[in-house]
């Protein structure tokens, strides 16, 4: 069963997250594959990208969606890992062209440099106005040296966009995506733009931590076979075999797509009566697949008229429906 664990070092400045994705992970591969397979570097990114995601999700207290997204000008033009707040999480790539076998970052999205890594919180609650927060980062490091990983561009963010000191290790194939993430721990204040020098005094502490930089080269030495082969007791015993680990009760990751025939539906009376009627007189019908889960949508001539007559509002004062 997927599972994530979250513990700290107790003492030190430094919790952890050991996420590892199995059955949820396995599904998403099988809806892909009833359509057609994305090519294993694909693969390999999307279930990194999942398991990245379910870490950076359960490091918030955010009620909403985590979006992760990385933008290319290589063959894969985007790759999306989408997570909720009950870890139920769902992933797509948009692939145009032949990705070359190893593909790494640079080959895949960053061929020309203009490749970007999104992140967005998307909240469940939005307020009136409120605009989802999304922070950009480039796939190249501060030197401008292309990033080949997908663990070292979620790095580089979470050192600009938050100031903290990250430790990420991720590693996926066709049953399991999994990842470790170390991180320091933030002094009360940091993180906290509106604290008076908070930024200011994060960043003076940003690689300062011996506690955590001795935790991170542990953390460094695991390697993707054993982070898909072994079990979580076994992995957190193996690396931090000297330190005292907290741990807590695990949580249960799971695949969901929050698409529905609803929310096809009101995308079919956003696009207007008349391009649908277009698209039946055509086809006979009109057919929408999710990209996430390949479950397909089909709306035949029946369908589009309730559609849009219930889109008709009764008229004021008039007390019929027109």
């Amino acid at each position: 069963m997927s599972e994530l664990h979250k513990f700290l070092f107790q003492g030190l400045p430094v919790r952890g997250m050991l996420v590892r994705l199995t059955e949820g992970w396995q599904e998403v591969l099988k809806r892909r594959a009833s359509r057609e397979a994305y090519p294993v570097e694909v693969r390999q990114l999307l279930g990194e990208m999942a398991a990245a995601g379910v870490l950076m999700q359960s490091n918030i207290k955010f009620n909403g969606a985590l979006v992760l997204q990385v933008l290319g000008d290589g063959p894969v033009k985007l790759a999306v890992a989408e997570v909720q707040p009950d870890l139920a999480f769902r992933t797509t790539a948009k692939v145009v062209g032949e990705v070359p076998a190893g593909a790494q970052l640079e080959a895949m999205l960053n061929v020309h440099g203009q490749g970007r890594c999104a992140i967005t919180l998307d909240p469940k609650d939005k307020l009136p106005g409120q605009q989802p927060y999304q922070g950009v980062v480039p796939l190249h490091g501060d030197q401008r040296e292309p990033l080949q990983k997908l663990s070292e561009v979620l790095e580089h963010y979470m050192l600009q966009s938050e100031q903290l000191d990250t430790k990420l290790v991720l590693a996926a194939n066709d049953e399991i995506a999994a990842g470790l993430l170390i991180q320091r721990l933030p002094i009360k204040g940091e993180g906290n733009l509106e604290s008076s020098g908070a930024a200011e005094r994060n960043e003076d502490r940003i690689g300062q931590s011996e506690d955590f930089n001795r935790i991170s080269m542990l953390a460094a030495t695991l390697t993707a076979e054993e982070l898909l082969n072994l079990d979580a007791d076994t992995i957190l015993r193996r690396l931090f075999w000297e330190e005292t680990v907290q741990r807590f009760e695990p949580q249960q990751p799971r695949f969901a797509c929050s698409c529905s025939r609803e929310r096809v539906g009101q995308m079919l009376k956003g696009l207007g009566r008349e391009e649908v009627d277009s698209v039946l007189a055509e086809r006979g019908d009109v057919e929408i697949g999710c990209e996430f889960c390949g479950l397909f949508y089909h709306f035949d001539a029946v369908d589009v008229g309730e559609l849009f007559t219930a889109q008709v509002q009764q008229q004021p004062g008039s007390g019929t429906v027109q």
